[in-house]
């Protein structure tokens, strides 16, 4: 048995995308797409659900992990892909993040509330007049 599992690992390695397919250098990335598919995911929710501090928390590893992937020999491109979609979703997020909290979203999306709420009576006191009037 043991000879078979070293010649199969004989066959493995002696073809380079095989090779490159066994190794973490492949499977390390695919593993970690998870963080950057899940925050391009959250952008089409609400957000007064942004945690701002984990944004950035988020925004400093990928930014860190993007440079570590050149600086590795051979370079891992795959990761550098992973980290680079990770760091456009979370930058996306943090904008979201501030724009509601700091610039003015939050009191806008209050507005629109309360302006939906008003056009809702309205039409239920329109509702009414005509019934009113219809008798």
């Amino acid at each position: 048995m043991a000879a078979f599992v070293k010649a199969v690992n004989a066959k493995i390695r002696a073809n380079p995308m095989l090779d490159y397919v066994c190794s973490t250098h492949f499977w390390g990335p695919v593993s970690n797409f998870g963080i950057p598919v899940a925050a391009v995911l959250d952008t089409q929710k609400s957000p007064d659900l942004i945690s701002g501090q984990m944004t950035g928390a988020l925004c400093i590893y990928s930014a860190t992990f993007m440079r570590y992937s050149l600086a590795v020999t051979p370079k891992n491109y795959l990761l550098f892909a992973c980290h680079f979609v990770n760091e456009c979703a979370q930058l996306t997020q943090g904008y979201r993040y501030l724009s509601y909290h700091n610039w003015g979203g939050k009191e806008k999306a209050e507005l629109e509330k309360g302006l939906e709420a008003a056009k809702d009576t309205a039409a239920k006191v329109e509702n009414r007049a005509k019934d009113a009037l219809s008798k």
